[in-house]
């Protein structure tokens, strides 16, 4: 079933001056779809569109069945899509628990169990919960931002450059934290030029260039094609 559906999308910062024209994207329930190309491709505001932060100029965005676009991110987050952008993505100031509770501020219940499964899931974060954001390492503020995104018990999540500025080894901690998410239910977009390793991970990809889609196929496909591989993937 698909669960997320962007067609013809053309949108950018200024109604003069649009930074994608006509860009399709799909994702069914349960996947990982990732999102590559070049710098200034387009790809992170992609995602903003999505998420209503970016209105499109046209085309559509589904959710299932409901037509969302143009719906303000506050709106966007209530039907079930939650967004990670790649910097400015945790308050700082405060401490890690205090971060995740901000993320729960759409809901009206007791979030209580939502938040011990957040700490189970990142248990080094259930350990440091009185520890402030700002002190945290980069993966470790990383794995804050998406736990504050999952507060909220999101359909879909968007992440925008996850594994940026991150070490090796930290890049292979928080790909393995997207693999549990996603094994929790959670369907995910994901913007990375950590391409290669993105293709591994994901079910779908699509390839941007330029504002407009260039390719799409699955992960697996998409990393033996020499081309993409060429030009995308360091050869």
């Amino acid at each position: 079933m698909i669960i997320l559906q962007a067609e013809n999308i053309t949108a950018g910062y200024t109604t003069e001056v649009n930074i994608l024209y006509d860009v399709g994207i799909r994702l069914k329930s349960g996947q990982i779809v990732s999102v590559i190309g070049p710098n200034g491709a387009g790809k992170s505001t992609l995602l903003k569109t999505i998420f209503g932060i970016l209105k499109p100029t046209n085309g559509k965005i589904r959710l299932k069945d409901e037509d969302i676009t143009g719906l303000k991110p506050d709106k966007v987050a209530n039907k079930g899509i939650s967004y990670v952008p790649q910097v400015d993505n945790v308050f700082p100031s405060l401490t890690i628990q205090e971060n995740l509770e901000m993320g729960a501020f759409i809901r009206d219940d007791d979030f209580g169990q939502r938040l011990n499964e957040i700490f189970e899931l990142f248990p080094v974060l259930g350990d440091r919960r009185k520890q402030k954001a700002g002190q945290l390492s980069g993966g470790q503020r990383q794995m804050v931002a998406m736990g504050r995104a999952l507060m909220v018990d999101p359909q879909v999540l968007l992440l925008d450059e996850p594994s940026a500025g991150l070490s090796p080894k930290l890049v292979d901690m928080i790909f393995e934290k997207i693999r549990d998410i996603n094994k929790t239910g959670v369907s995910m977009i994901i913007v990375e030029q950590n391409a290669r390793e993105a293709l591994k991970m994901a079910d779908h990809g699509y390839v941007l260039a330029m504002g407009r889609n260039v390719l799409d196929d699955t992960g697996k496909a998409l990393l033996a094609n020499e081309e993409v591989g060429r030009l995308y993937l360091g050869g």
